[in-house]
């Protein structure tokens, strides 16, 4: 059991890590609330989890101190744990880079992009002075370039990396190789939420695969108010997040489906929504005697606090196998909190296989 903090660094001061920072210190003062997959891993507590660096390039958010950055615009994740500490972490100014779409610059309220109009810090430096061990990387779908900057400075720095984004890192052989050589883990790519769009329709591919059902067509619609949302709308960025949420459906399915039956991702930004995320899964197939079956299912959930529970297993871990001297892609791990894993797994042998990696 260790009787020390994990220490962290965020890159991305969005709404999910508003969420994050605000469930570190709700469950440091409330240990035993609800809501999270496993209490303990390798020792560490939710609120064990100690942030000691955060990077953003917006203005309202750089050269604030964390407590402050992670409720400025245009974040609107809900108020859980609203009364943070004044937090020693100021916001550092991060490299732009193709971190920002350029509809979101010009976009009519304050959900615009203001770059900070300073010089971005030396990352690998930073994460080296603020003796960081996990570098969350919260970098928004299609920002490839800022997304691989990161990881490098990991790299430099000697920090493992949970990578929450549809960028390839782990699951890319070049990256997830010199990872592994600097004996660093990665978890990654595309973090699944605790109870989200995505786990819901792979479990549901599962069963139907499982049952004997054959799917014939099944697709899954998503909107949400919340600037990753609005992001999302240049469709040029799209491509990673796409193959990302496809991938991980079809790989449960014991059938072929063509690209033309099968339609997973991201919809519509509705700004009154705000942080709630509203998916429609709709599925078909044809079971004993080719007789037609249809589900449609609705599912509502607030969607940064819905993922942060997961970083933070996916933190832990990567801080346990740290620990160990265990470099490269975690891969059950990945295969269970990622959406686009190396090698995808079912869940239940997923979640399995991380169990006997904390127990060992």
């Amino acid at each position: 059991m260790s009787n020390t903090s994990l220490r962290i660094a965020i890159a991305g001061v969005g709404n999910c890590a508003s969420a994050l920072v605000q469930g570190l210190h709700h469950y440091r003062d409330e240990p035993n609330a609800p809501g999270l997959i496993r209490e303990i891993i390798g020792g560490w507590r939710c609120g064990d989890i100690q942030v000691v660096a955060a990077f953003d390039i917006d203005r309202r958010k750089v050269g604030h101190p964390l407590n402050e950055a992670v409720f400025a615009a245009p974040n609107c994740t809900p108020l859980f744990h609203a009364t943070l500490p004044v937090s020693p972490v100021v916001v550092a100014m991060g490299p732009v880079l193709d971190g920002v779409a350029p509809l979101m610059a010009d976009y009519p309220d304050d959900r615009a992009f203001r770059p900070a109009p300073i010089e971005p810090v030396d990352v690998a430096a930073e994460l080296s002075r603020s003796g960081a061990q996990v570098l969350v990387s919260y970098m928004p779908v299609g920002s490839e370039r800022a997304a691989q900057y990161y990881a490098e400075a990991c790299l430099k720095a000697g920090v493992a990396l949970v990578n929450c984004t549809p960028n390839f890192i782990a699951s890319d052989p070049i990256w997830e190789k010199r990872f592994a050589d600097r004996r660093l883990p990665i978890v990654g790519d595309d973090i699944k939420s605790q109870l989200g769009a995505t786990i819901v329709h792979r479990s549901l591919a599962a069963l139907f695969a499982d049952r004997g059902i054959h799917v014939t067509r099944t697709y899954q619609l998503n909107v949400g108010g919340n600037t990753d949302f609005l992001n999302m709308l240049d469709r040029s960025r799209l491509a990673s997040k796409k193959i990302s949420k496809t991938r991980a459906v079809r790989t449960q399915l014991k059938e072929t489906i063509s690209d033309d039956n099968l339609h997973v991702g991201p919809s519509d930004f509705v700004p009154w929504l705000k942080d709630n995320k509203i998916c429609h899964i709709r599925m078909e197939g044809t079971g004993f005697g080719g007789a037609p079956i249809e589900l449609e299912l609705r599912l509502s959930v607030v969607d940064s606090p819905n993922s942060a529970g997961v970083v933070v297993d996916a933190v832990r871990c990567a801080g346990l196998a740290l620990q160990r001297g265990v470099g490269g892609c975690l891969l059950p791990v990945s295969a269970y909190l990622m959406k686009s894993p190396p090698e995808q797994m079912s869940d239940p042998d997923a979640s399995r296989q991380t169990d006997a990696f904390i127990d060992l």
